[in-house]
């Protein structure tokens, strides 16, 4: 029999999180998560997620019915919107403008999809025009897939127009939103949107682990007309929706992350209190603070601001500096959390975020003066 190893409780330090995700947690969400457990088909608890449905809805701002959180993080989140949606042989124009868009052509190929890339530059937001080309090439296309804010460069894509191109071309749109969500105005059924999905870990300053989804009804047709079978059994939303809706009454269909589920109760609990347009506009009057502070350090950002996410700031790293040396410093001497730059940006630039609770003018003072300070 081996022997049992021995190691202390892990007590980490408190870090403050200003990198792409996840974000700050609000306290009052870590303490809803130490809640005690009960039972995930206990009555009580399907009459606390009835009420987490209602706030996912408002904080997408639709009436979908098939709007639920996924017991996984956004990356599953993405997955449930393409194994249900996209069958075999069916063409997908796909945008991709960083790392996430290229994470939705590996799902389309996964599901047996056919992916028509649009390819724009990194840093810049999907193009209208080229996407409005690609759908008039392919008529053929079934969806529309994008990212609202890519989370790699720090741009926000214009969902409004590019789902009213869905609808002119008789495609259903799948959109991104894990970093949008909370934190910059998206409006899931005045702008169209049939398939959306985000993540708890955000502009919701949530534990990371879960997905907010919702379906719109010409969605969940698509869905129910399936021809053939949703390829993951976990993600399959014919069998999820009967834990998320019914009579009074849920059917087992998973054991749901009860404490976790408790958490992002409380996060978009709050979210509410405050007012989605009172978190819009936080967002943006914290970036502001930190955009001029990070100018004056003579730091240089990658997204033109007509199209730069508040709740992301991409700067380029100065020649000659440290990337990660940069870095390291910040988390052991200020404990703070900055994002180093993926894909085209590795080691290029940095990402700092401002998301849910962390875009406090305290986290902007600090991380102003620990980079003036690393940088000098």
């Amino acid at each position: 029999m081996f022997a049992a190893p021995q190691f202390q409780a892990f007590n980490p330090p408190r870090r403050i999180l200003m990198g792409p995700g996840p974000s700050d947690v609000h306290p009052q969400v870590l303490a809803a998560q130490a809640r005690p457990a009960i039972g995930h088909l206990d009555p009580l608890f399907i009459g606390m997620m009835d009420e987490l449905k209602q706030l996912i809805q408002y904080a997408f701002q639709t009436k979908n019915e098939m709007t639920i959180a996924v017991s996984a993080p956004g990356s599953a989140g993405m997955e449930t919107c393409f194994v249900n949606l996209v069958e075999p042989g069916e063409k997908v124009i796909v945008c991709r403008n960083g790392v996430f868009g290229e994470r939705m052509r590996q799902n389309v190929e996964r599901t047996g999809g056919i992916a028509v890339v649009v390819d724009n530059v990194w840093g810049e937001p999907v193009s209208v025009t080229d996407v409005e080309a690609a759908l008039i090439a392919h008529p053929d296309a079934k969806f529309l897939a994008f990212v609202h804010a890519e989370t790699s460069t720090g741009a926000l894509s214009d969902a409004q127009s590019l789902c009213a191109l869905a609808k002119k071309h008789d495609c259903l749109s799948i959109v991104d939103a894990v970093t949008s969500l909370g934190g910059v105005e998206l409006l899931v059924d005045e702008w169209g949107i049939d398939a959306i999905y985000s993540g708890s870990q955000k502009c919701l300053s949530c534990v990371p682990g879960l997905s907010p989804v919702s379906f719109s009804p010409a969605a969940v047709t698509k869905l129910k007309a399936r021809k053939t079978p949703v390829q993951s059994w976990f993600l399959d939303q014919t069998l999820v929706m009967g834990y998320w809706s019914g009579e009074g009454k849920r059917s087992y269909h998973h054991t749901a992350p009860v404490n976790a589920l408790y958490a992002l109760h409380e996060a978009l609990r709050l979210l509410a209190a405050e007012g989605l347009e009172n978190a819009w506009q936080r967002h943006q009057q914290m970036h502001q603070l930190l955009r001029d502070g990070l100018q004056q350090l003579g730091l240089e950002f990658v997204v033109d601001e007509a199209y730069r996410l508040p709740q992301l700031n991409t700067v380029y790293i100065p020649q000659g500096i440290d990337d990660a040396l940069v870095r390291k410093t910040l988390l052991e001497q200020y404990n703070l959390e900055i994002g180093a730059g993926l894909g085209d940006l590795a080691g290029k630039a940095w990402r700092i975020g401002l998301m849910g609770y962390a875009a406090r003018r305290e986290n902007v003072s600090l991380c102003l003066r620990a980079l003036s300070d690393v940088l000098a």
